[in-house]
């Protein structure tokens, strides 16, 4: 550009003047004072007879004495405990069922009977299978002997008869109580036996053989076979009984495991804290937070609104400093105050219902949306700036609260840098996992907590990871419509070709449509390389010319060869008929409801220059006078990097079509020339571009439109292809 004045454009963008009078920054530090009064009414106070949350090895700073009687819950793991040690001294119920020894000996009987019917081995063998008793090679054999049938049958009867009354148990059952004692229900009376003493089926079968008369080597495995045929277990378990029993003794565990007095001292200053102190400190956190009794003095009522008011302010200062744009947008401001709102709400909420454990306050879920709809940078400092705090109220006070939220904080801004695919949000919650279990396990060490503490720990925060991630989920397009924010999501919902505006751009005006592909490509590619939004760059070059679906055939590229209406219109109307584009794609825009950044590309991506070409025209018709303004785009001049990009992509995209030979050398040449005109016509004069940026863009103007007017090799006509010479040939 040498020769040529220099650009009106500064060297780096400034930040928009804010208004000085009060009443402006009254209106946006308003929110502020009611997230600190919101904090100090959810949160107790300080004051002496307030439980600081301290853990089992510190060393207390005061002496804490209870204001007034309460009691120490048992934790839900210490009832659990102490009810199944109650249960597991429960003795079980055994029935005795004398009518098992009837069915024994029924069943005796009709085996026997069976297999006296045999007159050989063989078909005694096939009498006892089909009655359900397998013997084995010589057994039928041997039963077949002289009498031993009989001898066997009034065995079998006689041990029946005396041992099953005695009461027999079957052994699955018996031996899978715990308890030593048994009660034994017998004809209506109950009595007590020791576990020990009573006989179970295996028992039974393995010593009755050994005081019975049968005694040969072959005859004691007959007689346990047949005894195991016709056993019936006459001790049966009353599982209805114990159980009721059981859950008797479950549910008189005492819920309360210690009483505190008013006035007593529950640590002394300087005293290490048992285990038996921090759960009275805990009942005690507990017993203020339900009473709503925080008893604080007017001054120490307004150091805790102070306090919270500053912390905030930090928050509200960086907006001042170094987010103007979204300090001076109200609807900003709200999604800010909602969103801190919700967490301060939700922490208090998880405190006095859940846990009170930082790892379960939402600050990962404030901190993703605020990546998602403003920046990394903005959501982190957020993110401190709430765990800042919430770790500074009494409710969360112990050591880890502080990191433990930070981290979390921090590793959901970190993981919802860019949101483009839905596999996104599932990498963001993992990364919160992985910050919550490092931080678990960092403050575990530190502190000397147990492994499962570390590991409860951890668990907490991967829930509210899994709670954050499906909440952004939902609450994403509420936020959005709420501050009029145009995140990464939707754009990429606008990018769709099936959109119904692109889908009817694409059919309607193919031509058009083309160039916004083409000009996307390039706008992008310019966006991406000087840390502009190139997404929103690409989507706003989507639609950017929709407007002249209206009337595409008095656009070029729509247009057959040799086919111009214009050929027949004053320049006037003409001029006029392009102009409508702007306005018609506006009110286009309007009826498809596209975020305020996509449908600002319409009318800035042309600004207010000149119909040139129509302009000429009619100068040249009326001898040079005209009406400027009927020659010109209605605006405005672009006001964001983006829209400023897409009109100087715009002009490049449709100019360099004209070229002949177009060597990578006058491409930049031709780039140059037509960046040039845009500047010194002042239609960058609004948009915050510096030099640098503006070079970086014509480079990759130049590298991208260098490809794609690459040159191409002439194929012969014979292998199907064509040149430069080629003509279709005539029909013959």
């Amino acid at each position: 550009m040498s020769g040529r004045r220099t650009p009106p454009i500064p060297v780096e963008p400034p930040a928009p003047e804010l208004p000085r009078h009060i009443g402006f920054h009254a209106v946006r530090w308003l929110p502020l004072v009611g997230l600190a009064l919101l904090t100090f009414l959810l949160y107790p106070g300080s004051r002496q007879s307030d439980a600081p949350r301290m853990d089992a090895g510190q060393v207390a700073m005061k002496d804490i004495v209870a204001p007034f009687d309460f009691e120490v819950p048992k934790s839900a793991a210490e009832r659990a405990r102490e009810a199944d040690r109650l249960a597991a001294n429960v003795r079980p119920v055994y029935v005795y069922h004398a009518d098992a020894i009837d069915s024994a000996l029924a069943l005796t009987d009709t085996l026997f009977d069976r297999l006296d019917r045999a007159s050989t081995p063989q078909e005694l063998q096939s009498l006892a299978e089909a009655a359900g008793l397998h013997l084995g090679q010589g057994e039928p054999a041997y039963l077949m002997g002289g009498g031993r049938r009989a001898a066997f049958r009034a065995e079998v009867e006689k041990t029946v008869r005396n041992e099953l009354q005695r009461g027999v148990a079957p052994a699955a059952t018996l031996q899978a109580e715990s308890s030593r004692e048994l009660i034994e229900r017998r004809n209506g009376n109950e009595s007590v036996v020791t576990r020990a003493s009573v006989l179970d089926d295996q028992s039974f079968l393995d010593a009755r053989p050994q005081r019975s008369s049968v005694n040969s080597a072959i005859g004691r495995p007959i007689f346990v076979k047949i005894l195991n045929f016709v056993f019936r277990p006459t001790l049966l378990p009353d599982v209805a009984a114990t159980d009721s029993a059981r859950q008797a003794m479950r549910a008189s565990v005492e819920p309360v495991k210690d009483h505190v007095r008013a006035n007593e001292l529950i640590v002394g200053a300087h005293e290490v804290v048992t285990d038996e102190i921090h759960d009275r400190l805990d009942a005690l956190r507990s017993e203020l937070l339900r009473r709503g009794e925080v008893g604080r003095s007017a001054t120490a009522a307004v150091g805790q609104f102070g306090t919270a008011a500053l912390v905030l302010s930090v928050f509200w200062l960086l907006l001042v400093l170094y987010r103007r744009e979204s300090y001076a947008n109200l609807r900003h401001i709200a999604v800010f105050t909602t969103l801190f709102g919700i967490v301060i709400a939700g922490a208090a909420l998880n405190a006095r219902f859940l846990h009170p454990g930082a790892e379960l306050i939402p600050i990962p879920f404030a901190a993703m949306l605020l990546t998602a709809l403003f920046s990394g940078r903005v959501a982190m400092l957020g993110a401190a700036t709430l765990a800042v705090l919430l770790a500074s109220q009494t409710t969360y006070t112990m050591p880890s609260s502080l990191y433990i939220a930070l981290i979390g904080g921090v590793a959901a801004a970190v993981g919802m840098r860019v949101v483009r695919r839905r596999t996104q949000i599932l990498t963001t919650m993992a990364l919160v996992m992985v910050g919550f279990g490092v931080a678990a396990l960092a403050v575990g060490l530190q502190l000397g907590w147990e492994p499962g503490a570390i590991g409860v720990s951890a668990l907490r925060g991967g829930v509210n990871a899994v709670a954050s991630a499906a909440l952004v989920s939902v609450s994403l397009p509420l936020f959005e419509s709420l501050g009029k924010i145009t995140t990464d999501v939707t754009l990429l919902e606008l990018s769709d070709p099936m959109h119904p505006l692109l889908r009817r751009l694409a059919m309607e005006a193919p031509g058009t449509y083309a160039h916004s592909i083409a000009m996307a490509n390039l706008c992008e590619a310019a966006c991406n390389a000087i840390g502009a939004n190139g997404l929103l760059a690409r989507v706003g070059c989507y639609y950017h010319d929709i407007g002249k679906v209206n009337k595409p055939q008095f656009f070029v590229e729509n247009q057959a060869p040799g086919v111009n209406p214009h050929d027949k219109l004053k320049p006037e109307v003409s001029a006029q008929l392009i102009r409508s584009h702007v306005k018609d794609g506006v009110a286009l825009a309007a009826e498809a409801r596209l975020p305020a950044a996509v449908a600002a590309f319409i009318p800035e991506h042309h600004g207010t220059a000149d119909i040139t070409y129509f302009l000429e025209r009619a100068r040249t018709r009326n001898d040079g006078e005209v009406q400027p303004e009927q020659f010109r785009y209605p605006g405005p001049k672009p006001r964001s990097i983006e829209t400023a990009v897409a009109m100087l992509a715009d002009g490049v995209e449709a100019a360099l079509r004209v070229l002949e030979d177009p060597s990578q050398e006058k491409v930049r040449d031709a780039i140059d020339h037509l960046v040039h005109q845009r500047v010194e016509s002042g239609q960058l004069d609004e948009a915050p571009l510096t030099l640098a940026q503006l070079e970086r863009v014509k480079e990759e103007f130049t590298r991208v439109l260098s490809g794609v007017y690459h040159n191409r090799v002439d194929y012969p006509a014979g292998t199907g292809g064509i040149s430069a010479s080629w003509e279709r040939a005539s029909p013959a």
